[in-house]
């Protein structure tokens, strides 16, 4: 007589022992695990119970070899201790938690060879997909990514073409709001504070001069950018250097929310009034421009929605759906606050 073999310990469950114990086919216990919303809210819970009594964990060696791709969404980032990028990786981070796909980051620092690098050897991984946030500007990386086998994902601007999908705001658009916001609060003599010159920052100038030149007031002296890492301290420190270069400037659109609050410092520090004598918009609407005082205004983009939806993009394209567009422009909202109050 046969022995039937028990269970040992150190045994894997697998999908089929999951579907046999719920009496459903091993493609539900797989849909409602890579696409929960496309299974029935009753039976949904009634798998994901027995997934975690039976204490099921899937295999990705195995998914790799099914599936033909890792499991694995690579996610490319300029900066991981940027805080507009962290709000988009808590959207990352959330969406793919309703899925079975695992996220593994890599930071480019900024720098076109390491974003290369980086993009190499996510791509010798197999990866389910693959999202940068920002926009491919370099040929060799564009190519490698206009060639990859998985879905590809970029993020934060859509105002040049993606390889792929695209999810962002149109940064030129948002300038041009931001410029004739602060020409309508009667400021002339209006300033652009950047760092680095990324494509958002360019789009951003871009907007800014088509503003300026068509209100009679541009000036090439106005446009002050340090290519260099953002914060606090260089906000001072180019208020300091435009002051210096243009006495008579009497407002600054800053690229982000890190140089508007340092140009805020500064104008305290030199007892110039804000909003009454000078100005300040800055750009992605962080917690601290609310809270400073005065608050600060700033152009808002729903950093989170992006992260989170790009990874649905990713989600959707490995199920071949074709439902929504390839390209997404979630919108932008301009936050009038107390430093152009005037």
């Amino acid at each position: 007589m046969k022995v039937k073999r028990r269970r040992q310990p150190h045994d894997r469950i697998t999908l089929s022992d999951v579907a046999k114990s719920a009496g459903v086919s091993s493609i539900t216990v797989s849909r409602v695990l890579r696409n929960p919303e496309k299974v029935s809210p009753p039976l949904r819970e009634s798998i994901l119970r027995i997934v975690d009594e039976m204490g099921y964990v899937p295999h990705f060696a195995a998914r790799a070899l099914a599936s033909h791709h890792s499991g694995i969404i690579a996610v490319l980032v300029p900066s991981l201790s940027n805080y507009v990028f962290m709000s988009a990786m808590r959207g990352i981070e959330e969406r793919a938690r309703t899925s079975d796909l695992r996220i593994q980051y890599a930071n480019t620092h900024f720098d076109a060879a390491e974003e290369l690098r980086q993009l190499k050897l996510f791509l010798g991984q197999n990866p389910a997909g693959i999202i940068l946030i920002g926009v491919a500007e370099h040929e060799e990386v564009r190519n490698l990514l206009a060639r990859a086998p998985c879905p590809v994902v970029q993020m934060m601007d859509v105002s040049a073409p993606p390889v792929s999908l695209g999810i962002g705001i149109d940064n030129r658009a948002a300038a041009i709001t931001a410029t004739r916001h602060l020409l309508a609060r009667g400021y002339r003599r209006i300033a652009l504070l950047g760092g680095q010159p990324d494509l958002r920052n360019v789009r951003r100038t871009q907007g800014y001069t088509q503003v300026m030149q068509e209100a009679g007031l541009y000036d090439e002296k106005l446009i002050l950018s340090v290519p260099t890492h953002t914060s606090i301290g260089l906000g001072c420190q180019m208020l300091e250097m435009l002051l210096s270069k243009v006495p008579d400037a009497d407002a600054a659109f800053c690229q982000n929310d890190d140089i508007a609050l340092g140009v805020l410092f500064e104008c305290q520090r030199r007892g110039i009034r804000v909003p009454q004598d000078f100005g300040i918009c800055g750009f992605n609407d962080l917690d601290y421009a609310r809270a400073a005082f005065p608050a600060i205004t700033s152009v808002r983009l729903p950093r989170y929605d992006i992260g989170y939806r790009a990874v649905d993009m990713v989600v959707r394209a490995l199920a071949q759906s074709t439902d929504g567009p390839a390209i997404i422009d979630v919108g932008y909202s301009l936050m009038e606050r107390e430093t152009t109050a005037r």
